[in-house]
């Protein structure tokens, strides 16, 4: 015979089962919008040996390392190559230059953030004197390798001037041999894009025989270009004890940025927002303010939301004070639990109910089945 107290135990991890099944199941409903944990490897298009983009990626790299980001370096030819890895799924990131590529052509591409200015360097020959850009027809120029944004910026430049690129004697040299063949005579003019550190701008700005060409007219290139802006190389601030440069010279600038696609896992984007800031916090010579960049400014695609928020409020909070993979799993948990306590709150008012109820109809039953044997025939 089964006691009342096995039937009550048994009615109770009954109603208890379903309570559990009922739980489970906003678990997997749950889980199917939570998103997945970010992946722990990242690919980054970045420059050639010697640029700046590589020299930045390897220390975006070590950082990414401390939270168990593995980060893997592509060297390239530039901005442009980068730009077509990015959208051919090659790279996850990629390094670029403000000005290579429209928005509306690439409609799947967010930015992380602009870096530091990037200036546009046109240096001259000795005796050659250049003051506009539209006196460079039938000269020997280096305007840059394929797939590099400084071509591309040259170009468009060359262009807004009238100057057919076919009346050019465009000699393909890079690096080194660039700056020996400007310092030989053998070129009039070599354009680069580089930044202010570049051991290649430094040793042209200290020969007494190589000019910098002055940008008189900037604020019509700015205004015509939204990726430009104007720069002013002040006097004596590459160097005070040489007076280098001897003047103020005005330059024209695009921004180094940071781009990715809209399938970046969001904690990444907040992450590498992070790390560009321990990079580039220390900012440049050319900077306007202290800590203008990382920016949300100055960008050729729309800013990604997670970018946008770090730039709005900072580090996320669990993110202060937790590793990013403690911090992540803290947040997804957090995201879990939520629906849980959603069904274990009522689960726990109405379980207690049932049972009373379940056990009210029986003993009505029971005493229905009793009162029937006590009517007399």
């Amino acid at each position: 015979m089964v006691t009342r107290k096995n039937r009550t135990g048994k009615e109770l991890l009954r109603l208890y089962t379903y309570g559990l099944f009922v739980v489970l199941l906003g678990f997997a409903v749950t889980y199917q919008f939570i998103e997945p944990a970010p992946p722990s490897e990242l690919i980054i298009a970045a420059g050639s040996k010697g640029g700046a983009y590589l020299k930045y990626a390897h220390e975006y790299q070590e950082l990414l390392a401390q939270d168990r980001i593995s980060l893997k370096i592509l060297e390239t030819a530039g901005s442009l190559e980068n730009l077509a890895l990015l959208a051919a799924g090659k790279a996850d990131i990629a390094l670029m230059q403000s000005g290579v590529a429209e928005a509306a052509d690439y409609p799947e591409m967010l930015g992380i953030g602009s870096l530091y200015y990037e200036p546009l360097w046109v240096f001259t020959r000795p005796g050659f004197t250049l003051t506009e850009l539209s006196q460079l027809s039938n000269h020997k120029v280096i305007l840059g390798s394929e797939g590099s944004g400084t071509r591309q910026v040259a170009m468009q430049l060359l262009r807004d001037n009238r100057v057919d690129p076919d009346a050019l004697h465009k000699v393909k040299l890079t690096g080194k041999d660039a700056v020996a063949a400007l310092l030989q005579g053998q070129v009039d003019v070599l354009f680069m894009i580089t930044a202010t550190s570049s051991i290649t701008v430094n040793t042209l700005l200290r020969s007494k025989s190589i000019s910098l060409v002055n940008f008189a007219r900037a604020d019509a290139y700015t205004r015509r270009h939204n990726f430009l802006s104007k720069i002013i190389l002040s006097q004596g601030v590459i160097s005070l004890a040489e007076n280098i440069p001897a003047q103020d010279v005005t330059l024209v600038a695009p921004t180094a940025t940071l781009v990715t696609t809209e399938n970046l896992h969001p904690a990444l984007a907040s992450l590498l927002t992070q790390v560009m800031s321990k990079v580039h916090k220390r900012g440049s010579l050319l900077n306007l303010k202290r800590h203008q960049f990382p920016s949300g400014e100055y960008l050729d695609f729309p800013l990604s939301d997670d970018a946008k928020r770090f730039y709005r409020r900072g580090v996320p909070l669990l993110q202060r004070y937790l590793p990013f993979w403690a911090a992540i799993q803290f947040d997804r948990l957090k995201l879990m639990l939520l629906p849980l306590l959603a069904l274990l709150l009522p689960l726990f008012k109405i379980l207690p109910l049932t049972y009373r109820w379940r056990m009210r109809a029986r003993i009505s039953v029971s005493y229905t089945h009793l009162r029937a044997h006590e009517t007399p025939e």
